[in-house]
């Protein structure tokens, strides 16, 4: 009898102590598992009978978001099969809210947790919890693709179709921090461009149950409601409200997935061990969860899923383990930017180490570039001389070319004040010398002596070596001194006709002499190339004319024109069609043209005969 009593007992206790364990979050599970082996001991000692080792106690702490009542039935199924499957091990479900999860957590009194993944991802940052398996239902596509929402409204509401119509309008959900009753469709509100904390007029959080959301916007209460997806399809069969009389906004169609959805799927709930469970315990656990058989409701467990989609969600929303992304603090902001600070740091460190290097290639490049450009200086200084050399050469060469008909342009007033002077000498000497006589001869000897002064300086001053000057010229002006020249030189001048088209206010900016050089050298070449022929094929036409902001100068004669052949080398140094030509002189002008920023070129004279010489000078318009 005492035998049968003491068994009796025995199996009271343990009872007791098996109820004990399995209180909710408030109790203190410590201490009640303490007193119930405490208490069991005892009764050994009094009865006279040795207790069995004790299995070792494992919490599972479930988030009943639901209440204890509905989490003991959904998990009782997995907790009989653990205990089973590892009777080395004693498994207790402990229930709790999530403020109370968290501080179980914190305590250490559970090593296995049960949650969300939403408040997962948090409490992983926050308490390094590990998943060792993912939960797998029938009514999820997989277990990535598990958890989704539904936005309703009142099937009459014509004016909502979408989450951006919730803009200005009242909204219930669950909870600020619940993952399927607020946060996955808020991240869906804020990619429709509805802002749920600013663009909301209400957002009224209900708590549970969920049927509470249901009925308020039925009445009107609010506008639209939060519910976890498949809940609408649950509650129609059971009576409890009508699915025509709700409508979900913005529906989403996953295939495969039968209940109406407002948000893309995100895994579905994990189980995890805490850092300070025991390794080998999860793993035995992990083992055991993956083998068991599905349970009569579906549920089962397979490996752990991928996470990343909900710790997306929480930095979009900027809520733990990311609510430092809404803080301005510098540790807020190293945390937020850090890669871009670490790639700015990066990029300013290249840049320092290019700076230096560029700093060396310019001072190494400018030194090369000064020697380069003394050089040159000293090579243009050099061309320019030459230039001026090869111009003075032209211009005494164009003088050589007339200095027998020069001489007797000269000769012909010496001649005329010769003959003045021996008049007035016969006339006194014969004693008919009139004060009118004398008057006339002094007149004339004088204009005769100011014509050849003038033809002199005139060559003097086109002869001399100098420096280009470059000022505000008038080149009609210039081909009027070029024809006197001309005309004054040879002693049969062929007829020079100018014809001035241009505008009397335009000027060039040029070198006076050099562009009379250019128009004497022309005129000349047209005077050769009429030499030979009559009179009137002997005549010249210079025409000037301003177009385009710029002077044209024409040199027009009526000679043989050149051919074809000889018209694409006549630029080219030391080429000439005349027998005792340099071929030097329509080069230099060419250049001197160049210079200025102008163009000459030449072209058959077109109808008539003969040659036509262009060139073009930049041209401003004065004002008075």
């Amino acid at each position: 009898m005492d035998r049968h009593l003491s068994i009796s007992v025995y199996a009271f206790f343990r009872g007791y102590h098996h109820k004990m364990c399995c209180l909710p979050s408030s109790a203190p599970t410590g201490r009640v598992n303490s007193f119930a082996s405490a208490l069991m001991a005892l009764a050994g000692l009094f009865f006279g009978f040795q207790t069995p080792a004790l299995a070792k106690e494992v919490v599972i702490g479930v988030f009943a978001y639901q209440g204890e009542q509905v989490a003991t039935s959904d998990w009782s199924p997995m907790l009989n099969y653990l205990n089973a499957a590892l009777p080395s091990d004693q498994f207790q479900l402990a229930s709790f809210d999530a403020q109370g999860l968290r501080a179980a957590i914190a305590q250490h009194h559970v090593d296995l947790v049960i949650t969300n993944p939403g408040y997962y991802v948090a409490m992983e940052y926050e308490f390094g919890l590990s998943r060792i398996a993912t939960l797998a239902t029938h009514q999820a596509l997989s277990t990535s693709k598990a958890i989704g929402s539904a936005v309703i409204v009142r099937a009459d509401r014509h004016d909502m179709k979408e989450l951006s119509d919730l803009a200005g309008k009242r909204m219930a959900a669950v909870a600020p921090q619940a993952f399927g009753g607020y946060l996955v469709v808020a991240r869906e509100m804020l990619h429709q461009g509805v802002d749920p904390e600013s663009d909301l007029t209400e957002v009224r959080f209900m708590g549970l149950p969920m049927t509470n959301i249901f009925a308020a916007v039925q009445s009107g209460a609010v506008d639209a409601g939060i519910v976890r997806a498949c809940l609408l399809e649950q509650l129609n069969p059971q009576g409890a409200l009508k699915r025509s009389d709700f409508k979900v906004l913005s529906p989403r169609h996953e295939p495969g997935f039968a209940c109406a959805l407002s948000t893309p799927l995100y895994p579905d709930w994990p189980i995890a061990v805490t850092r300070t469970t025991d390794r080998t315990l999860a793993k035995r656990v992990a083992q055991a969860l993956l083998n068991m058989p599905e349970t009569p409701s579906g549920l089962s467990w397979s490996v752990p899923t991928d996470y990343q989609t909900v710790h997306d969600l929480y930095r979009e929303l900027r809520i733990e383990p990311y609510a430092y992304l809404r803080e301005s603090t510098p540790k807020a902001l190293l945390l937020r930017f850090w890669p871009w600070l670490l790639g700015l740091a990066l990029l300013l460190v290249a840049w320092g180490i290019h700076t230096v290097r560029v700093e060396q290639l310019v001072q190494r490049r400018t030194a090369q570039l000064r020697d380069s450009l003394d050089a040159r200086e000293a090579a243009e200084a050099r061309m320019r001389d030459h230039q001026e050399q090869m111009e003075h050469l032209s211009r005494l060469s164009i003088l050589g070319e007339l200095s027998g008909n020069l001489a007797h342009e000269i000769n012909q007033p010496l001649t005329t004040i010769g003959n003045y002077a021996r008049s007035v000498l016969r006339r006194q000497a014969d004693g008919r010398l009139t004060p009118e006589a004398v008057q006339e001869a002094c007149n004339e000897i004088n204009n005769e002596a100011e014509r050849a002064g003038g033809i002199v300086r005139r060559i003097r001053h086109f002869a001399r070596k100098r420096s280009a000057v470059r000022e505000s010229t008038q080149v009609p002006q210039l081909a009027q001194e070029a024809r006197r020249l001309i005309l004054g030189m040879l002693r049969h001048p062929p007829t020079i006709t100018i014809d001035d088209q241009s505008l009397p206010q335009a000027q060039v900016m040029a070198d006076g002499p050099q562009i009379q050089q250019v128009l004497l050298n022309l005129i000349k070449n047209a005077i050769d190339a009429g030499r030979d022929l009559p009179l009137e094929r002997q005549a010249i036409l210079l025409r000037l004319e301003t177009t385009d902001n710029r002077l044209l100068v024409q040199v027009i004669d009526q000679g043989c024109g050149l051919s074809e052949a000889n018209l694409s080398r006549l630029f080219e140094p030391f080429f000439t069609t005349k027998p005792d030509g340099l071929g030097l002189g329509l080069p230099i002008c060419k250049t001197i043209i160049e210079a200025h920023g102008g163009r000459l070129w030449a072209e058959l004279n077109q109808p008539g005969p003969g040659m036509r010489f262009l060139f073009t000078l930049p041209s401003h318009v004065t004002t008075a």
